[in-house]
This record gives C-alpha cells, sequence and structure tokens, in this order.
C-alpha cells in the first residue's frame, strides 16, 4: 500500500496580523479539487469583511484518495 506524507504550501499575506477566523475548504474527488480554487475565490468575494492573512495549502495522498484542502486564516473585521 502505497502512503505519502502531505505536501503543504503557505503564503502568508500579513505576517504581523494576527487572525482571529479560520475557514477550511477541501476536496477529494477531482471535480471538487479541480474547482477549489474557484470556490476559494467565491467565498472571499462574498466575505469583503475578512481580511486575509494567510493561505496553507496541503495536499495528501494515499493508494486510492487524494486529498486537497486550502485554509484561510482571516481577521473578520467589524
Amino acid at each position: 500500500m502505497f502512503s505519502a506524507a502531505p505536501r503543504t504550501g503557505r503564503l502568508v499575506l500579513r505576517p504581523t496580523t494576527v487572525f482571529n477566523s479560520v475557514k477550511v475548504f477541501s476536496a477529494s474527488l477531482f471535480r471538487q479539487r479541480d474547482q477549489l480554487g474557484e470556490t476559494v475565490t467565491e467565498w472571499i468575494a462574498a466575505n469583503p469583511r475578512a481580511q486575509i492573512t494567510e493561505f496553507v495549502v496541503t495536499q495528501s495522498s494515499d493508494a486510492e484518495f487524494h486529498m486537497l484542502a486550502i485554509t484561510v486564516f482571516y481577521v473578520e473585521r467589524e
């Protein structure tokens, strides 16, 4: 059985800003993984009060399944 360690990419936009909220987007099906970026973009557009501080992209897989997650750290502004 094949097993791979998760791979992570990180983009910090505001290193001195402390986040107070987290939103996780994840998908394991090909079509959902293919559209995950658009899903995140739509969420950002629909939430203009969210000041994004960091993105973390995590990919993991085994012999049968591939998982992709995009975690968005943000400050919920008043």
